[in-house]
């Protein structure tokens, strides 16, 4: 029996972490239907690990579970994303304040590098205007990075999850990854404030830095037309 559960446990996670994958990435589509029989055949296992993992993924905000219906893609709202901007700035804001009052010389030269390695990926794949995959890590590093500090393992997990979230909403608004930012200043820009230990200056930067991707997102999702059926209509 507990060779069966802890079986049942592995599949889960791994039907868990590649469904999420494809969420994360717009590859479903927003608010369509998520079938139990399909998620069976589409991963190889059996009913109950693939129920363990949507539940999972509902409590993230990720699916809807909706009653005596079923699991549902989370649809892309503009309202949300404002919602999900506004709360992400509550949170980082309070989450790198703290970082910054507790900061190391340890933590400098983490942030710093982090900060060194994002400024040598580049943002699109070569000949491509997809996203680098590499540079997506990168990324999510350097934000991590300049929270790490912050003495509130639930706080940044808050943060995390939120980040999460919002990767979603910029790979589904590609309509607006073209427009123009200087992305590595505006990452130099909060790096630098918080390694003097200026944290409003730090809290500053990186609120403007999530209004702006979300105001790009915002006008990415505004501009989806019917014939882009990974991104669903707004509300």
């Amino acid at each position: 029996m507990a060779d069966d559960t802890a079986f049942v446990s592995t599949m889960a996670s791994s039907v868990y972490n590649q469904l999420r994958e494809e969420l994360l990435h717009g590859r479903i589509e927003p608010d369509s239907k998520l079938r139990v029989e399909w998620a069976v055949q589409r991963f190889g296992t059996g009913a109950s690990p693939v129920r363990e993992a949507l539940n999972r993924l509902a409590s993230e905000g990720f699916l809807d579970r909706r009653d005596q219906r079923g699991f549902f893609v989370a649809p892309i709202t503009l309202e949300e994303l404002e919602e999900l901007t506004r709360t992400r700035c509550w949170l980082e804001e309070r989450a790198l304040r703290e970082s910054i009052l507790h900061r190391t010389v340890f933590w400098e030269e983490e942030l710093v590098l982090a900060l060194h390695r994002l400024s040598r990926t580049p943002r699109r794949l070569a000949g491509d205007d997809a996203n680098n995959p590499e540079w997506e890590v990168r990324h999510r590093a350097f934000h991590s990075a300049l929270i790490s500090a912050c003495r509130s393992r639930p706080l940044i997990a808050f943060c995390s999850q939120l980040a999460d979230r919002a990767f979603r909403y910029r790979q589904v608004a590609r309509a607006g990854s073209g427009a123009p930012r200087d992305e590595l200043t505006e990452h130099r820009a909060i790096a630098m404030a918080a390694v003097d230990g200026d944290a409003d200056g730090a809290v500053d930067a990186l609120m403007r830095h999530y209004v702006l991707t979300s105001d790009l997102c915002r006008a990415g999702l505004m501009a989806t037309t019917p014939d882009q059926p990974t991104i669903a209509r707004t509300r």
